[in-house]
C-alpha cells in the first residue's frame, strides 16, 4: 500500500501547476420491468479542473420488452452532458423510443442556455439542472431539464423516510425521496452519505420500472 501511495505523489507532483488529476464514478443499473430484466443503464461521470468542478456526464441506456420471446418494446437513449459546479453547460442527446426519434441539445449565449429539442427552442437563465439523479442538489430544485424531451419541467421534493434497502445483495441505510410533477412521480434512495443507490417509477400501464445498482 505504500508503495502506491508513494507513486500517486510522485504523479501529482508531475502535473503542470494548477492542473488535477481527473476522477471518475460509474453507476451501472440493472433495469427491471415489474421485477423482469429488460436492460440496463449506465452512468460515468467525469471531474476534473482545478477546484475539481469541471464535469461531463455519459449515460447510456438499452431496454428491450419482450412478449413470448418477441420484442414488444425497444429503447436507446444516449446523452453527454457538461457541468460547471451543480450548474448544467451543455447537453447532447439521442433517444430511439420504440422508433420515435429525439434529440436535445444546446447553444450558450452568454450566461443564458438555449435548449434546442425537436419540437421547440427555449431560451433558460439561471442555473440549469437536469434529471441528474447522481448529484443529490436536485432535491433542492423545483424545476429540472429532462434530457429526452427538452422540457423545463416544474417539480416538488418530498423525503417520505429513512429506510434499509438492499443494495448488492447488502442491507444498506437510505433515505428515500419522491419527486413528483412529472408525468410519472421518481421514487429515489440515497445513502446517508448523498450517494445514489436506486430509482423507481411506474410507467404505461401501471408496471412498475425499477433501478438496481450491479
Amino acid at each position: 500500500m505504500r508503495r502506491f501511495a508513494i507513486i500517486a505523489t510522485v504523479f501529482a507532483m508531475l502535473l503542470p501547476p494548477g492542473a488535477t488529476a481527473q476522477t471518475t464514478r460509474n453507476w451501472n443499473f440493472r433495469v427491471f420491468l415489474d421485477n423482469e430484466p429488460i436492460g440496463t443503464q449506465r452512468f460515468t461521470l467525469t471531474t476534473q479542473g482545478e477546484l475539481q468542478d469541471l464535469r461531463e456526464l455519459r449515460s447510456e441506456a438499452r431496454f428491450d420488452v419482450k412478449v413470448l420471446f418477441i420484442t414488444a418494446y425497444r429503447y436507446r437513449h444516449e446523452a453527454t452532458e457538461h457541468w460547471q459546479g451543480d450548474c448544467l453547460r451543455s447537453i447532447s442527446s439521442r433517444t430511439d423510443d420504440d422508433g420515435k426519434l429525439l434529440s436535445v441539445k444546446s447553444l450558450r449565449e452568454g450566461e443564458r442556455l438555449n435548449i434546442i429539442s425537436a419540437k421547440n427552442s427555449e431560451l433558460l437563465e439561471g442555473c440549469v439542472m437536469t434529471f441528474a439523479y447522481w448529484n443529490p442538489a436536485i432535491l433542492t430544485q423545483s424545476r429540472l431539464l429532462n434530457p429526452q424531451t427538452g422540457a423545463y419541467e416544474t417539480i416538488v421534493v418530498s423525503l417520505l423516510a429513512d429506510e434499509v434497502i438492499s443494495v448488492r445483495g447488502q442491507p444498506t441505510q437510505a433515505k428515500h425521496y419522491r419527486l413528483t410533477g412529472p408525468e410519472q412521480p421518481i421514487d429515489l434512495w440515497y445513502s446517508l452519505n448523498g450517494d445514489w443507490l436506486a430509482l423507481q417509477s411506474t410507467v404505461a400501464g401501471g408496471r412498475r420500472l425499477a433501478y438496481r445498482l450491479e
